[in-house]
């Protein structure tokens, strides 16, 4: 880092500039000085419409540009140049003079889980300033100057104009503009006048740095959803690390999003930039009630010169993460939130989140997630029957198998071949089961994605659960478990014992050998509901509310099949039937039996040697 050093020439511009300021504030008429030495700064009166330039000769321009910017914003700051605010119908803004930087962004519909008036930006937590060069090196930031805002308003546009001059025509301007309903806001800077002031050499760099406000009950749960993402080339999007700190370089980027789970602040600029640099920062740690931030993002990318000014247009979004208001924006938006890759995204997109929006449409949110659940479960409803139906033979045809595994212990070959053959011909495949479930897979993680990024359920009450978008405590610990949190949430309960239930029937129908140096796998089994409990306390209760209405679902499904479709008595006479017909000569199974043969053969051969 540079160290300060003291430059004289600076020291005297600075007073000069004071006294000329001074004299001006004092007499409030121009003033001409006519030495030859200096030229000094001509000044015109300011009016609550316009701003007095001040102008200085080049050297003294070169010299202490960031003294003029000082000293003659001061000036501004007591004429009346105090913080502005931009209003819609959706957004409070303001945005303070110095540095032209906005201070509070409200969303004015939504508050946060205490209740409070949700700000994506308040209390400093916002940083933004633009950087450039001088030709005599120096390096000047837009943080240290004082704009002189100008507030006009045409059919319902807002438009806020801050400029930081340094003499006529010479100046830096942002621009910031909302219409009457919508959460962009529109932002341009640009300088004018001043290209023999600039290095252009050096590129003027946008930083913008913003500390994530925790906005949900579980500072843990809303972690896990909370990060950068950026959009590039060919509609490609990329994060940065959920749990750790980041650091990446992206090359045409078409905008970058600060996600606050269900809310976000997305920096859009008009033609992708070339390059840029993203940052995140993971600042939660535990549950405790005094956290109050999340994660610290922070972007930089260089602003094109033009004949020697540089200049940008931008649009802001500081609005709700939701995938059918980011997708009204047409800017391909909605793919910040993670609903899922490939086939789970495509179920959301195109099944899921319609369904569940016309559900929710004319149903409490707690309803439309049961009704969805039947809906899902009826439709997976074959596939159940399949696996069931596959589940009974396997049992009808366990006491042979285990008469075989007894009959040849010593012979592993032997052993698969006879329990092969047995299958074959009993019409049977052990892998018929496990088939359906990985059809069902698809439809297990698309919901795993689709509830906890669902704004619709944010603050909707079902039962004794008042927010299913965050956890349904129903007893407050007053300490922490770890990994388990310093509550208990009653869905995740009733979640794990309907799978408990549902284990239980599933590995009560199939054969589950034990091989040596394995874990007992019906003690692994038998973890999951366990495992669910922890994982799913601090989890979206809409999620927990879906896994214990399809698992109840499911089991009663298997009841109605087993006692009411399925007849275990024919399904074993079908069996001993099949196992009387003639073993058909060639097939797969016999391929395969024979290639078994022939490797035990060369294994034995390979032991006389």
């Amino acid at each position: 880092m540079e160290e300060k050093r003291f430059d004289p020439y600076q020291f005297i511009g600075f007073i000069l500039i004071a006294l000329i300021l001074t004299w001006m504030l004092y007499m409030n008429r121009p003033e001409e000085d006519t030495s030859t030495e200096v030229q000094t700064v001509n000044t015109e009166a300011v009016t609550e419409q316009e701003q007095a330039p001040l102008q200085l000769n080049d050297s003294l321009q070169q010299i202490n540009l960031k003294s003029t910017f000082g000293i003659f914003s001061n000036w501004m700051m007591d004429q009346g140049a105090t913080t502005q605010v931009l209003e819609n119908k959706e957004l409070l803004i303001q945005v303070s003079p110095k540095g032209g930087v906005l201070t509070l962004v409200r969303l004015k519909d939504y508050t946060d889980y205490l209740d409070q008036p949700l700000d994506l930006i308040k209390e400093g937590n916002n940083k933004f300033n633009i950087q450039f060069t001088t030709k005599d090196g120096r390096r000047l930031n837009t943080e240290d100057f004082y704009f002189y805002p100008s507030l006009t308003s045409d059919s319902g546009k807002q438009k806020l104009s801050l400029k930081a001059s340094i003499a006529p025509n010479q100046y830096l301007e942002f621009i910031y503009s909302i219409d009457a309903e919508k959460f962009l806001v529109d932002f341009s800077v640009k300088s004018s006048g001043i290209a023999s002031l600039l290095d252009t050499s050096e590129p003027a760099l946008l930083e913008w740095e913003n500390t994530a406000y925790r906005n949900s009950k579980s500072i843990d749960y809303e972690s896990r959803y909370t990060e950068l993402t950026y959009g590039y080339e060919g509609d490609k999007v990329d994060y940065l690390s959920l749990s750790g700190n980041d650091e990446e370089t992206a090359e045409e980027v078409r905008w970058v999003s600060f996600r606050q789970h269900f809310f976000s602040a997305i920096l859009i600029p008009e033609k992708s930039v070339n390059q840029l640099t993203v940052t995140s920062e993971n600042l939660s740690s535990d549950e405790s009630l005094d956290e109050v931030f999340t994660k610290k993002f922070g972007l930089q990318l260089p602003l094109a010169y033009s004949s020697g000014e540089f200049g940008s247009n931008f649009e802001y979004y500081f609005g709700i993460t939701d995938y059918k208001t980011l997708k009204t924006y047409d800017r391909d938006l909605e793919s910040s939130i993670p609903v899922g890759w490939g086939i789970f995204g495509w179920l959301n997109r195109f099944v899921f989140m319609p369904l569940f929006g016309f559900l929710s449409s004319f149903l409490p949110h707690g309803l439309a997630i049961i009704l969805m659940t039947i809906i899902v479960r009826l439709a997976m409803s074959p596939v159940t029957y399949k696996s069931y139906v596959s589940q009974i033979k396997m049992k009808v045809l366990r006491p042979e198998i285990e008469e075989l595994n007894k009959k040849h212990k010593d012979n592993a070959v032997k052993r698969q071949q006879e329990t092969m053959s047995l299958y074959n011909r009993a019409g049977a495949n052990p892998m018929a089961g496990c088939i359906p479930a990985l059809l069902q897979l698809p439809v297990f993680y698309a919901l795993f994605t689709f509830f906890p990024v669902a704004f619709e359920l944010r603050k909707k009450s079902f039962l004794w659960a008042d927010d299913l978008s965050s956890y349904d405590s129903v007893l407050e610990l007053g300490f922490n478990i770890p990994f388990y949190g310093d509550h208990v949430s009653l869905f995740p309960i009733l979640a794990s014992i309907a799978i408990f239930f549902y284990t239980q029937m599933t590995t009560g129908q199939q054969t589950m050998p034990q091989q040596p140096g394995m874990p007992n796998m019906k003690i692994v089994m038998y973890l999951m509901p366990l495992m669910m409990l922890f994982f799913f306390n601090n989890y979206a209760s809409g999620l927990s509310l879906y896994y214990f209405i399809s698992n109840l679902l499911t089991i009663t499904l298997m009841l109605v099949i087993k006692n009411y479709i399925i007849d275990d008595k024919k399904i074993h006479a079908k069996i001993e039937e099949n196992k009387k017909k003639p073993k058909k000569a060639g097939g797969f199974s016999a391929r395969l039996q024979k290639a078994m043969e022939d490797a035990e053969k060369q294994k034995k051969a390979r032991g006389k040697k």
